[in-house]
């Protein structure tokens, strides 16, 4: 049995990407034991893979670091991966036994992290496949497959509940509801609004305004979004995690970026499939280019 040791103490978005690198591994090394260091954030999403052979959380304070120790020292790995650079990580794996380490530079903005990862695969002697882009499970859901566009509208939406510093693109009540219904007109398909776990404002005023081929969805968890978004024909959202999860379905996404020299959102979707990014801009000029892009 060779084991491998990778640490992702970070979000859920990140450890879409390492997944890819987990698939690899799995697919080329048929006795492979992977362990994963998770944070709080993304640890029981973690949990749900079952080709992750092992998950150890860590909170964010010193004693947690030395219990992660403790129980990393029980093996000895053929391969440590600190895939998410954080010097937390760095320190856990000096006392970690293991025949190779792998250190990942994520503040190198001249390669994407798909680009990153694929070297990681070079140096582990592995071949990589298309097919390891495919890193989700097809889920079981209630709606008929691809019967329906996604309209992800969560916090990202608004300066006030995101960054500050981004291109505002919040829409009027008016501009908003114009939106949607143009959407199911130029589209011919239903319209599902889904948010996190909190329902943003403009949702709340206008959900009982909405006609019947919209429905709204409040309050999902990552995990059922995932499942909702494997069905759909297209998702319509600010960049995050769920963008991950289109490209891995091989689903059409429209995905609202901000320009951003300092982390070009390039670097996280080169690999992305059926992709279609659009810079965030006011609402007028942002909705017409997006349903420009619908067919």
């Amino acid at each position: 049995m060779n084991k491998y040791l990778i640490f992702r103490t970070d979000r859920i978005g990140d450890f879409l990407l390492t997944l890819i690198l987990i698939k690899c591994i799995k697919r080329n090394d048929k006795k492979s034991y992977i362990v994963i260091v998770s944070s709080e954030k993304n640890y029981h999403y973690i949990k749900t893979f079952n080709f992750v052979d092992e998950v150890i959380k860590l909170k964010p304070n010193f004693f947690s670091r030395i219990s992660a120790i403790n129980q990393l020292r029980r093996h000895t790995f053929k391969i440590t991966i600190i895939h998410d650079g954080k010097n937390r990580s760095k320190f856990i794996n000096f006392f970690i036994k293991k025949n190779k380490s792998i250190f990942i530079n994520n503040d190198d903005i001249k390669s994407s992290h798909f680009s990153k990862i694929k070297k990681i695969i070079h140096s582990l002697n592995f071949s990589f496949d298309n097919s390891d882009l495919n890193i989700l499970q097809n889920p079981n859901f209630s709606y008929n497959k691809k019967d329906f566009i996604i309209l992800h509208y969560d916090e990202k939406w608004s300066i006030n509940t995101y960054i500050s510093e981004y291109q505002n693109i919040e829409p009027s009540d008016e501009q908003f509801l114009d939106f949607i219904n143009k959407i199911i007109l130029k589209s011919n398909h239903n319209l599902v609004i889904t948010t996190g776990i909190v329902t943003p404002p403009i949702l709340k005023k206008i959900s009982l305004r909405t006609n019947s081929n919209i429905k709204l969805i409040e309050g999902l968890n990552f995990m059922q979004l995932q499942e909702i978004v494997s069905q759909s024909k297209l998702l319509i959202s600010c960049h995050g995690a769920i963008s991950h999860v289109a490209s891995a379905y091989n689903i059409k996404q429209i995905d609202i970026i901000d320009v951003n020299l300092k982390n070009p959102y390039s670097n996280w979707t080169s690999h992305f499939r059926n992709y279609f990014p659009v810079y965030r801009k006011n609402f007028k000029n942002l909705s017409a280019e997006i349903l420009s892009l619908l067919n």
